[in-house]
């Protein structure tokens, strides 16, 4: 069975439980208390079709809102390249106010990541490998969802955007494109990393600033985004915030872990001289503390 009859499998045995349940509903008593249905995946995407609304702006965190120049607009596309975590911020302003989302195509998408950083793990449906029917799925997804994460497996094609466009405006939905994607309404690429909370190399990374390239209606610019900060907010980042390299224990970049401007490893204590690529890569989310995983 192909991704795409499985999700169209999951939608038909979703309606056929929602009519299950009218039925009985309607035999049983008024005073006698229905007992409900488990939660399963497809009872869950029903909850979805069920409560989906059709709005042009979606709640937004306020640090995503300052990046953005305002708030995340349904019937939208927006592109993302360089973090997972970045994504998963996105996410986390429609899922806190109640939004279904989706994530397609993303094998190592850590949910317990995503839910530090406020994903509603209670309304998120994962569809790991979607295989060559990516497209159909996702367009399956967005007739029911309010959110929609995709990695294409290869370049999208205008036709291909444009049908989906079609029906992002007509659901209000709002999908984010790991990659490039034509006609997005922002392009968003982390284009540089520090990382603090190594001491003096006994300590583990605790909080990244990630300068971020927002393109949009042709005008660029860079934004300073805490992602996460210290204490696993996100949030933009204030002058006094800044990680200047050569800072005593407190910098990453480059891909290395600077201390008084020379490598002093991954992270973990006593890894000291060593490239923090040797150990995980910068932005790939491999990190000691498992809070962190799979967050780019």
């Amino acid at each position: 069975m192909t991704a795409l009859d499985q999700a169209r499998s999951l939608l038909a045995r979703a309606k056929e439980q929602k009519a299950a349940r009218l039925r009985e509903a309607e035999e049983e008593a008024a005073a006698v208390r229905t007992v409900p249905a488990p939660r399963t995946t497809e009872t869950r995407v029903q909850q979805a079709l069920d409560t989906a609304t059709v709005e042009r702006a979606l709640p937004t965190l306020p640090a995503v809102s300052e990046l953005l120049s305002g708030s995340l607009k349904g019937g939208s596309v927006y592109s993302v390249r360089g973090s997972t975590a970045l994504v998963m911020a996105m996410m986390a302003g429609p899922s806190a106010e109640g939004a279904w989302c989706g994530v397609v195509g993303l094998p190592s998408f850590g949910a317990e990541a995503a839910r530090a950083l406020g994903v509603d793990l209670e309304r998120l449906v994962l569809v790991p490998d979607p295989e060559r029917d990516w497209l159909s799925v996702v367009a399956a997804l967005v007739d029911a969802l309010t959110v929609v994460v995709v990695r294409p497996p290869g370049v999208v094609t205008p036709g291909e955007a444009s049908r989906l466009a079609a029906r992002l405006r007509t659901r209000g939905a709002m999908l984010i494109a790991v990659g490039s994607w034509p006609g997005s309404e922002a392009r968003l690429e982390v284009q540089g990393n520090v990382w603090t909370g190594l001491g003096a190399g006994e300590g583990y990374l605790a909080g990244r600033q990630a300068t971020v390239a927002v393109t949009s209606r042709g005008a660029a610019r860079q934004h300073q985004l805490w992602l996460p900060a210290v204490d696993g907010s996100i949030r933009s980042v204030r002058p006094i915030d800044l990680v200047q390299p050569g800072d005593p224990g407190r910098a990453v970049e480059s891909g290395r872990v600077v201390e008084s401007g020379r490598a002093v490893g991954s992270g973990r204590p006593g890894d000291l001289g060593r490239p923090l690529d040797s150990g995980w890569p910068l932005g790939a989310g491999q990190p000691g503390d498992e809070r962190w995983e799979a967050v780019g």
